[in-house]
């Protein structure tokens, strides 16, 4: 009977303090690791919604050069046109957590047509926050002439004070950025 209570004393197993400590440290890795990757996810969708902005951007310089340099088109209009596919059907198409909604200026005596567009997050806060607000218009004087060879420039605005670069020779300040077309 001895021997049986010495191996019980002799035995030792983790106390609760240190299986405490434990769980404490793997929810904190758990805590940061999730953190990190809703942002990542965060940043990827803004990134993928600047990019659909950009392509919907150019698919209206095909619309308004098509049409005479006298109009541009909804999504709708767009769409009969095949220049957007079916995820932008109807007014205010929601594509990869974003509700686009698009405003269509018509040309009048005073000033030339022009449109914006806006992508807003579905989720706009919070843990299952999706993105910022991205808005893209077309500049004031006549949309997409330039004398150079040079693309255009695609006027980009986010709308939160602070942003990551909006991509590739993006310049920053006061909470816009100015995104060239891609190549």
């Amino acid at each position: 009977m001895q021997t049986l209570n010495k191996r019980k004393s002799n035995q030792r197993g983790f106390s609760l303090i240190e299986l405490m400590i434990v769980i404490a440290i793997i929810g904190i890795l758990i805590a940061v690791g999730v953190t990190g990757w809703k942002a990542a996810v965060r940043a990827t969708n803004e990134a993928a919604a600047i990019k659909t902005l950009r392509s919907i951007a150019e698919q209206q310089m095909l619309y308004y050069n098509a049409h005479q340099r006298s109009t541009f088109g909804t999504f709708d209009e767009m769409l009969k046109e095949n220049l957007l596919d079916t995820r932008f059907a109807g007014t205010t198409p929601v594509v990869d957590g974003y509700v686009y909604q698009m405003k269509v200026i018509p040309k009048s005596t005073s000033q030339p047509a022009s449109y914006s567009i806006n992508a807003d997050p579905q989720v706009s806060e919070g843990v299952g926050a999706t993105g910022k607000t991205i808005t893209i218009w077309t500049p004031t004087r006549t949309p997409f002439t330039s004398t150079r060879r040079s693309r255009p420039r695609l006027p980009i605005h986010l709308s939160a004070a602070k942003h990551q670069e909006a991509g590739a020779g993006a310049v920053a300040g006061r909470g816009r950025a100015v995104g060239t077309y891609p190549n």
